[in-house]
């Protein structure tokens, strides 16, 4: 792979990602491919944080709409979290990378708990960091952590990968006449209610002037291409 145009990411996984085309889980295949894309940075000098979410395993929101408790839910949700992100520093290793998970509850028996100089310190000696958890707080999205822990660490880019090929007016894979946006702002996402991420996430990729790139995760190559700078998916930025 070429010289990577960004020193430091953090990539954004749906856990939706990891289970292929069944209705749940984590499909060992799928797993494989994601952690050889990051081997292909890495590899690349760039720096790779990862955040993933852990709806194949748990939805706290849809339990809660049937009366559990939503904090209770959310934090369930949030245990789904890191076993997604343990499954992902296992490929890793596998692939011959070392990799790290960093969990915002505390969990120490299993990951590392989050601490920012030392997640930091791990990117710069080459390491793979997964952020598990969310925020460790309920009532906040694992989009909203990407872009929080995105700007923690410095990253000079955040991408959220996806299903889809970048940013539209509305769900492409319902609606033929949607709209593709190549290039949007924050502002205009968030005024539009454009599905991009949640607003907390938008409002914090914005006021700290955080480049998002939307784009799909299953076009082979798309990952590579995007770090080599080329324009793959949607860029969101604070004006466009």
């Amino acid at each position: 792979m070429a010289a990577s145009a960004y020193r430091r990411i953090l990539l954004k996984l749906s856990g939706e990602a990891l289970m292929g085309t069944g209705p749940c889980g984590i499909d060992p295949e799928i797993l494989e491919r994601l952690a050889a894309e990051v081997r292909g940075l890495a590899r690349a000098g760039t720096q790779v944080a990862l955040v993933i979410g852990g709806g194949n395993l748990f939805r706290g929101a849809g339990l809660a709409a049937h009366g559990m408790d939503r904090i209770v839910g959310d934090q369930m949700g949030m245990l789904a979290t890191v076993m997604n992100a343990l499954a992902m520093q296992d490929a890793l290793d596998r692939q011959g990378l070392a990799a790290r998970v960093m969990s915002a509850i505390a969990i120490e028996q299993v990951c590392e708990p989050y601490e920012r100089r030392r997640a930091i310190r791990h990117l710069e000696a080459g390491r793979i960091v997964i952020f598990a958890a969310g925020t460790g707080n309920p009532l906040f999205t694992t989009d909203s952590a990407a872009s929080l822990r995105a700007i923690e660490i410095g990253a000079d880019l955040l991408i959220k990968a996806t299903k889809v090929d970048g940013v539209y007016s509305s769900d492409p894979l319902t609606d033929p006449a949607a709209v593709f946006y190549p290039r949007l702002s924050y502002d205009q996402a968030l005024r539009e209610g454009l599905q991009v991420m949640d607003a907390t996430a938008l409002v914090l990729c914005r006021d700290h002037a955080m480049p998002l790139w939307v784009m799909n995760i299953n076009e082979p190559g798309a990952l590579a291409r995007l770090m080599r700078g080329e324009a793959v998916g949607s860029l969101v930025t604070v004006g466009c």
